[in-house]
């Protein structure tokens, strides 16, 4: 009996222990990524897929976005928009975005941007070919059962990270 238990508790064990069965992509949405930066957002699961377009490659597009699934469900979800000017993602328009916004302080480039429970917007400058501003929006599954400071803090690092690489991709001088 003891042995028969053992292995109903280990079976147990074994069927709820989920675990990831993928690795953290190198790059999402033709952008390389920071996958230490990007890790934090990923649940456990099975398989991982990138859904859309590239991020770099909108042509006359202003505006690329794609998304980071988990056995189908977003974990991540990222947009790049090529603007006319400078906006500020504390403006209410944005308000929406956001579950308590916070201006972003410390940006390691120039611009503008904010920090929410599950989204980051940043703004700033690109000199490439259809863009004087870039804005970009970094939403993350808000839902799980984390430290909301930590997911916080893990946000601002990947944005932090991202958005240089998509300037640099976009061939953004600026």
């Amino acid at each position: 009996m003891a042995y028969a238990l053992a292995a109903v508790v280990s079976f147990s064990l074994t069927a709820c222990g989920g675990g990831r069965e993928y690795a953290v992509p190198e790059q999402a949405c033709g952008i390389t990524v920071d996958r230490t930066a990007l890790d934090p957002f990923l649940p456990d699961g099975e398989e991982i897929e990138v859904v859309g377009g590239s991020l770099v490659e909108t042509g006359e597009d202003t505006r690329g976005h794609c998304e980071i699934r988990v056995d189908g469900k977003r974990a991540v979800y990222l947009r790049v928009g090529k603007v006319d000017k400078l906006y500020d993602p504390m403006d209410e328009v944005d308000a929406f975005r956001f579950t308590n916004r916070e201006k972003m302080s410390g940006l390691p480039f120039p611009g503008e941007g904010a920090l929410g429970d599950a989204a980051a917007m940043v703004n700033t400058g690109c000199t490439a070919p259809g863009a004087a501003y870039l804005s970009v929006l970094v939403t993350v599954d808000g839902t799980a059962d984390d430290e909301v400071a930590e997911r916080r803090k893990n946000i601002e690092a990947f944005t932090f990270d991202f958005v240089p690489e998509v300037k640099k991709a976009l061939g953004c001088t600026v």
